[in-house]
């Protein structure tokens, strides 16, 4: 039996690392395709928010996945939700958005989350995605948000070690939340010396959406 064909669809090149060890580890199995288009970041930006002509980039991307045979596809981009759910809809197969089985896994904790992001357009799409699953939870929701300015630039410029310096200093800011969530797959690197510097355990995305996406196509 030939092992399932997935797509991986980044905005930015910096997301492929910390998945494909994600995969390396939990899924060796399955055949893994990579979809880099690095303006999305850059465009959106730029517009400050989601527009109708960037969604539609995004379901181009996953019909050309879809017709060429994928049999399952994750975004690694955190900051397009709503154009990821367009694709959904758009495509008969799995389509998962980059932190969706994080989130489920981190409300099934508790309601008490902190979430810090390097990518501030990211904070949106994510907010909501935490509230829509809350909701249909039923489980009430205190999120504390914070970013952490400059990290990103670091890590794109090849300074992975300031970067990750700059996540910890920012979570040691945070207070009163019982677990940690990483809004993106770039921050993985990270997550031990954030928990250090929090005293709180760090939930990243990658694992969890390999896991769910295995579980989806029963591998």
């Amino acid at each position: 039996m030939t092992a399932p064909l997935i797509f991986l669809i980044h905005a930015t090149a910096v997301s492929i690392a910390p998945i494909s060890d994600a995969f390396a580890r939990l899924w060796p199995e399955a055949r893994l395709a990579n979809l880099l288009e690095d303006s999305l970041s850059r465009d959106l930006a730029a517009a400050g928010e989601l527009t109708p002509a960037l969604t539609e980039r995004f379901v181009k991307l996953a019909s050309y996945a879809s017709a060429s045979g994928a049999d399952g596809i994750l975004f690694t981009c955190s900051a397009f939700g709503d154009a990821i759910d367009q694709c959904k809809r758009a495509l008969s197969i799995p389509v998962l958005k980059p932190n969706e089985a994080m989130i489920e896994e981190a409300l099934r904790r508790t309601g008490k989350l902190a979430l810090l992001a390097t990518f501030p357009q990211a904070i949106t799409s994510m907010v909501e995605e935490f509230e829509q699953h809350a909701s249909q939870q039923g489980r009430e929701l205190a999120l504390a948000t914070y970013v952490c300015d400059n990290a990103f630039d670091e890590l794109r410029r090849g300074n992975q070690a300031c970067h990750d310096q700059l996540i910890s200093e920012r979570a040691s800011d945070i207070t009163g939340s019982d677990l940690l969530c990483f809004a993106q797959f770039s921050m993985t690197s990270a997550a031990v010396a954030a928990s250090k510097a929090s005293g709180l355990e760090v939930l990243t995305t990658p694992d969890s959406a390999v896991l769910k996406l295995r579980h989806l196509l029963h591998a």
